[in-house]
């Protein structure tokens, strides 16, 4: 594998052993609150929802743009999830480190500067690959807020 996708890669494998950790051990209600449970523009999402999404926007960019595999991921669904426990979420997780090791592990220096479409636009399969670390760590960043507002108790 190139030196530079075992990086992206080290730096996604950080992140998602971050999560991880976070949520290993939550109970159910844990996973599943919200600081703030509108339904307006104002809602934030559980633990367990920006799990999914950090999973999910992982398989899309890295399995579906930049490995070109068949689109499985269901966006929405990622927002409606409620987690009877951490398992399914750390499958999840589990299943996008293994597909992405295993897409990265395919690409060349040729692919890393080849272009995908994605959502009707092109984008470079570099910039595909450090967007996902950008999204990942902007999520854990959400997910790190949420965990320390439950646990301080603070409700609104």
């Amino acid at each position: 594998m190139l030196p530079e996708l075992v990086h992206y890669l080290q730096l996604l494998d950080d992140l998602r052993h971050q999560v991880r950790e976070l949520i290993a051990d939550l109970p159910a209600d844990t996973l599943n609150w919200r600081p703030i449970a509108d339904q307006d523009e104002h809602a934030t999402n559980s633990l367990a929802v920006l799990a999914a999404h950090v999973a999910g926007a992982e398989h899309f960019w890295i399995a579906e743009v930049i490995g070109q595999r068949p689109a499985t991921r269901d966006r929405d669904a990622e927002f409606r999830i409620a987690a009877a426990d951490a398992s399914d979420l750390l499958r999840r997780l589990d299943a996008g480190a293994a597909e992405t090791a295993e897409v990265l592990s395919s690409l060349s220096e040729t692919d890393l500067n080849g272009v995908r479409v994605a959502r009707g636009r092109e984008v470079t399969v570099r910039w595909g690959i450090l967007h996902v670390i950008d999204h990942a760590a902007l999520h854990l960043g959400h997910m790190q807020i949420t965990y320390q507002l439950w646990k301080t108790g603070i409700r609104y």
